[in-house]
């Protein structure tokens, strides 16, 4: 769907997203950039592809839809041919009891492509406008299983198991069927929303693994003969040495998939059975959530939305691997990044890209440690500094010094919760006045599963789930039940969740009433695992006057915690529990990443 610059200016006015300022302003920004309006004002964050397109729509007096893609049954969506729905980007996804075919188009305004959809359906059609992004994901449909397809393409010569061959020259080529099945593992990868892929040499065969919302799943076992082949094709995709199979190497590439742009960062490792390759996915194309949307609700929103407006100090998210703090930074430098304010950053390695920053990847090869570039940061002029981390006394005392001179740190440190961190900084060395006068706020979170909202259950907690409520948030105290329910009332008008929260509150002032879990099986939505996609759980610690005098004073981590909570924080673990009240995810799955806190 291409829109004119004229129309998306007169939709926007006629709608008031844009004030006569804002279309200059993009009218000026189109000139420089040369880059249509349409694409401007997503960028731009005036409107987003779902909005615009509805307006659209309106316009053209066609009606507007959002599929969702596990509600189209196969034979109606074969119905179309896979070739022809690719080319007219072009979903068949319902018929009406009338006879009438269902049809959504990225460009219900291609004459040609109607008429040749009637002589191949039939004149009985009625075409609805849709998301470009919505019809990609519908169009990924007609794919089959990914066994199925690598059997289809890999057709590697069985070797003598006994012996290493050489990796014969055609493997290698671009129409390959190593490089179609490297094409094949990335793509399903990527429309499973896997986070990494796993390519693992075992003694017989090769193990594919995605993870998927954290959890590792075995997505298929390939030939051992087709391992060498593999990671030699996808060395060359990342510019690293084929020929080197001795030591560890790291690179990376692009790939567009579905109208989306990714970065791929590869890592190759040499083990008993041969290189085992680990791919991270990144998706450049995504624009960061809010922190809204990444979980962050009532007084937690509230400290860090305070905190991240203040023009010095020093802000920092604390969590294990994996636990999401780079989303929450990106999330963080998308708000304050703003063409008034110089950020730079210094990360290891840089996962997401912030257009209108200045970001450094550290390099230990070239000297380029954090302490370095920090260093080198300091005399580039920035209002906002991001390090990926701190790791030693040297870069921590840098990013205190740099928080005392008018610059405001962001940073991440390796701790089991917020009140760990602060003593955490005395153990590097820094001194508890610095501390306290510096420290804005810091965040401490895990990332835990989302129930699927098309196969959750509801249920009773039972007397087993009754005595793991009472262990681990003491319900049986009725002050603290009281809280409990208080809590969920709060989070009701906080609408937190939105749509994917249910309706009814699972807490009375005398205990729990209902809870939910995964279906048994799944469904065809969250691939029979009964989960998809994640949701962030915090605790958010203030720097308070009196969270300041115990730095000073040199509390213990349980003394900082104890007055945080006083001060009505609330802690990652009962986070998690009035997100799973609302029927965001499960009791389990709070426990399983908050045990160790």
């Amino acid at each position: 769907m291409r829109i004119s610059d004229a129309l998306v200016e007169k939709l926007l006015r006629s709608a008031n997203i844009a004030s006569d300022e804002q279309i200059n302003n993009l009218k000026a920004q189109e000139k420089a950039e040369n880059r249509p309006m349409q694409d401007l004002v997503v960028k731009n964050k005036l409107i987003d592809e779902t909005q615009l397109t509805k307006l659209y729509a309106e316009e053209i007096d066609t009606p507007f839809i959002e599929i969702k893609p596990h509600q189209i049954k196969l034979e109606i969506l074969k119905l179309l041919p896979a070739r022809i729905a690719q080319q007219y980007k072009v979903v068949l996804f319902d018929i009406a009891e009338s006879g009438s075919k269902q049809l959504a188009m990225e460009d219900p305004d291609d004459i040609q492509a109607i008429n040749f959809l009637r002589k191949t359906l039939g004149q009985d059609i009625k075409v609805y406008l849709a998301t470009s992004a919505n019809i990609m994901a519908c169009l990924e449909l007609y794919r089959g299983n990914i066994g199925n397809e690598l059997t289809k393409v890999i057709t590697v010569e069985e070797p003598d198991q006994e012996k290493e061959e050489p990796v014969k020259e055609e493997y290698l080529a671009e129409d390959s069927p190593i490089a179609k099945s490297v094409n094949l593992l990335i793509e399903y990868a990527i429309s499973s929303q896997a986070s990494d892929i796993h390519i693992e040499p075992r003694e017989n065969f090769v193990i594919v693994r995605y993870r998927v919302d954290g959890i590792l799943r075995e997505a298929n076992k390939l030939p051992k003969n087709a391992s060498a082949a593999l990671v030699s094709r996808i060395k060359i995709l990342s510019n690293l040495k084929i020929d080197e199979r001795r030591v560890p190497q790291d690179g990376r590439f692009k790939i567009e998939v579905a109208g989306q742009l990714y970065a791929l960062r590869v890592s190759t490792l040499p083990i008993v059975d041969g290189e085992k390759v680990a791919i991270r996915i990144l998706n450049e194309s995504a624009t960061a959530s809010t922190l809204e949307g990444l979980g962050f609700w009532d007084g937690a929103l509230e400290t860090i939305n305070n905190a991240i407006v203040q023009p010095h100090g020093m802000i920092l998210v604390t969590g294990p691997t994996g636990s999401g703090k780079s989303t929450t930074l990106f999330s963080v430098l998308s708000i304050l990044n703003k063409p008034g304010i110089n950020i730079s950053t210094i990360e290891d390695p840089v996962e997401y890209r912030v257009q209108g920053t200045n970001q450094t990847q550290v390099n230990s090869a070239a000297g380029m440690t954090f302490a370095n570039g920090l260093r080198a940061l300091l005399r580039q002029d920035p209002n906002i500094i991001m390090i990926g981390e701190i790791r030693d006394t040297e870069t921590a005392n840098l990013a205190v010094q740099a928080a005392l001179t008018g610059h405001l740190v962001l940073s991440t440190l390796h701790t089991n919760n917020a009140a760990t961190s602060l003593p955490r900084l005395l153990d590097m060395g820094i001194e508890p006045f610095l501390i306290a006068s510096t420290v804005r706020a810091v965040v401490g979170q895990r990332l835990i599963r989302k129930l699927c909202t098309n196969c959750r259950e509801q249920y009773q907690p039972d007397e087993a789930m009754q005595i793991d409520l009472k262990q681990n948030f003491h319900v049986d105290d009725p002050s603290t039940m009281q809280r409990i329910n208080q809590l969920e009332q709060r989070a009701i008008q906080a609408k937190l969740g939105g749509n994917n929260a249910t309706t009814q509150p699972g807490s009375s002032e005398k205990g729990i009433i209902s809870l939910y879990k995964p279906h048994e099986g799944g469904c065809s939505n969250c691939n029979q695992s009964g989960y998809k996609g994640r949701l962030g759980i915090y605790e958010v610690l203030g720097n308070t006057p009196e969270i300041q005098k115990l730095i000073v004073s040199n509390s213990t981590s349980e003394d900082l915690q104890n007055q945080a909570i006083k001060e009505n924080m609330i802690p990652m673990q009962l986070d998690g529990l009035i997100k799973a009240l609302r029927g965001l995810t499960s009791i389990e799955e709070v426990l399983r990443v908050t045990s160790e806190t």
